[in-house]
């Protein structure tokens, strides 16, 4: 994942344009699914529907639809490396938040369904000062609470302020993330984690193409 945009190549704007254009094609149409009796406004994955987003969401426009990928787990207490499948919900309902659903599934070689594997859900809370909150809670028993800033207009760096855990779940201490909107518009990302002893390293990366909004 790059930090910031490399520099443009000569007549490369309008091919980009053009595949940003067929891309938005197949996904512009699609969203959550919805419950027509809802008495407050739901929640959407696609700003071209339901309630306007809220303007202190602005700084993580870029990641609100749905994403789906593969990625890499790999850590010196697993055997490994893993491959896997996610799909990841940014989404909102007008106000000045963002809700995040993530689950996976562990692939074999041949990118097969193993098994189903890790999921998270929480809230992307980005404040007036551009200091992005991010309430975090595993299936695994561990709940996050992360603290970042953007880098630039499609990146978004965060890191552990407190970890807690339930008594069965694993020894998490600390973590940090990288997200970013890579060439061709799809959803990169990468994970390092301190857990079961070892110290902060890399844990899980993956890269998700958008098929929501």
């Amino acid at each position: 994942m790059t930090e910031t945009p490399g520099q443009p190549v000569p007549g490369s704007g309008d091919a980009a344009l053009r595949a940003a254009a067929e891309r938005a094609a197949a996904t512009r149409n699609r969203n959550l699914p919805q419950f027509d009796d809802l008495p407050v406004p739901a929640d959407t994955a696609n700003l071209r529907q339901g309630a306007d987003l809220h303007e202190q969401c602005l700084s993580l426009l870029p990641l609100v639809g749905v994403w789906r990928g593969e990625g890499e787990v790999v850590y010196p207490t697993i055997d490994g490396p893993y491959r896997y499948g996610q799909q990841v919900t940014f989404a909102h309902d007008g106000r000045p938040f963002l809700y995040y659903e993530a689950r996976a599934w562990l692939l074999d070689e041949e990118g097969r369904v193993v098994r189903q594997a890790a999921r998270e859900v929480g809230w992307w809370r980005p404040q007036p000062d551009d200091t992005i909150e991010l309430l975090l809670a595993h299936s695994t028993g561990v709940v996050e609470i992360f603290y970042g800033r953007p880098r630039g207009q499609t990146a978004w760096e965060l890191a552990t302020d407190a970890v807690v855990r339930t008594a069965t779940a694993r020894d998490v201490t600390a973590a940090q993330r990288l997200y970013g909107i890579v060439e061709g518009g799809d959803l990169a990302y990468v994970e390092e984690r301190a857990m079961s002893g070892q110290s902060m390293q890399p844990h899980a990366s993956a890269r998700l193409r958008r098929i929501v909004g």
